[in-house]
């Protein structure tokens, strides 16, 4: 069970980041961004791969204070993918 979680959570690093790279070779995101961004993807993928943890945590990686405007930014970028 413990290997198999471990496997899970690779794989949904190795994925987070995939995603995150991909959005800074199409010009979609600063590489400036990565680190809040990378937060934000690995946590959507955490949550729509374990919803039963969603209701017992909001996030799986520590939250650093983010600007209402890198917010924003993301929801766009959401939004045209």
């Amino acid at each position: 069970m413990v290997e198999m979680m471990k496997s899970i959570d690779e794989q949904i690093l190795k994925t987070a980041k995939e995603i995150v790279v991909k959005y800074i070779e199409v010009g979609r995101l600063s590489p400036n961004a990565f680190h809040e961004t990378f937060r934000d993807v690995y946590n959507t993928i955490y949550q729509t791969i374990n919803p039963i943890n969603m209701e017992k945590e909001t996030s799986v990686m520590p939250d650093e204070p983010q600007s209402s405007e890198s917010k924003a930014n993301l929801s766009k970028k959401n939004k045209h993918t």
